[in-house]
């Protein structure tokens, strides 16, 4: 075998080794540093497109249920990888709640029985809430958002009811107490036939014959009237009377407007009446009144408002 003066053989199989494997881990770390590169890009890419700017809504109070709906989706998805702090989180924030203020009023509207004063106080507490609910709801639930909320916006008013409807003041582990002593004589009485000791109470509750007594008196410091107080408990858990209270049917209200402009329209000649059931009854736009009856818009305007002004003349008279 020849060795040239350099003392390295010519053809040696191992430096050809060396020399491909060298090669080849070079191009496997260019390959890798590649594909770092590429997969942070991608990354990059995700994360800006899942915190791509935000529709502006300019009233978001004004928003329908169905485009809310949509929306609400869209605004928590972004606010979960929003940084807390900045105007993008807090505009998408705001938004949220100013977009499902209409789930507040719905709740706020079972307890209207409480009287106007304590309404704009429902509602501010109400909006809490929904506050707690937005921090709250997690993306990755099957869950609509207005059924996730509603509990959390009933809670809160109801727990503002708890708390402003003692006669006197009263601790609030006193106020817990209370409760829990409502529901352990239920559930005793239930099981025994009878009503149950104290002793039997601070057993089942955990509780001091002595804090049970405390809670006992407490009791008597709630206002009985409470929209929260408890009736009694079924199947399907405690009873409030506020559970109990319907809401009000503005439908009825017609009713006695309906009665009171029967004779008036019967009085009415039979174009004028005519217009009139073609304009309240089939909802025809004044356009198409007039095409039916062969006049001008401008004229079946005219007809109208005179018609409408007698018929309020006489629900204003005295007959």
């Amino acid at each position: 075998m020849w060795i040239p003066r350099s003392g390295v053989p010519r053809h040696s199989p191992t430096a050809e080794v060396a020399v491909a494997e060298n090669r080849m881990t070079q191009e496997g770390h260019h390959m890798t540093v590649a594909t770092t590169a590429e997969a942070r890009t991608v990354g990059e890419g995700t994360a800006r497109e899942r915190t791509r700017a935000l529709p502006e809504i300019e009233d978001a109070s004004q928003v329908t249920p169905g485009d809310a709906r949509q929306l609400t989706r869209l605004f928590l998805e972004r606010l979960a990888v929003l940084e807390e702090g900045t105007r993008e989180h807090q505009y998408a924030r705001d938004t949220l709640i100013k977009m499902n203020v209409s789930l507040v009023q719905f709740a706020a509207r079972r307890f209207r029985s409480r009287g106007r004063d304590e309404r704009e106080d429902i509602v501010q507490v109400g909006t809490i809430g929904l506050i707690k609910a937005i921090d709250r709801f997690d993306l990755s639930r099957e869950t609509e958002f207005t059924s996730f909320a509603l509990p959390y916006i009933v809670g809160e008013i109801k727990r503002f009811f708890r708390d402003t409807s003692w006669a006197v003041h009263v601790p609030r582990r006193l106020q817990e107490a209370r409760v829990e002593l409502a529901r352990a004589t239920e559930e005793l009485r239930s099981r025994l036939g009878r009503p149950p000791t104290v002793k039997e109470l601070s057993q089942l509750m955990s509780l001091s014959e002595a804090e049970v007594d405390e809670a006992r008196l407490a009791a008597n410091g709630y206002d009985a009237a409470s929209l929260d107080a408890t009736l009694h408990a079924d199947v399907d858990g405690e009873s409030a009377l506020a559970d109990f209270i319907g809401l009000d049917d503005h439908a009825l209200e017609l009713v006695v407007d309906f009665q009171a402009l029967a004779p008036l329209i019967a009085e009415l000649d039979d174009r004028a009446r005519l217009i009139v059931h073609l304009r309240f009854v089939e909802e025809l736009t004044q356009a198409q009144i007039g095409e039916r009856l062969g006049i001008s818009q401008m004229h079946v305007s005219r007809l109208l408002a005179r018609t409408l002004g007698t018929l309020r003349d006489g629900m204003l008279s005295t007959r």
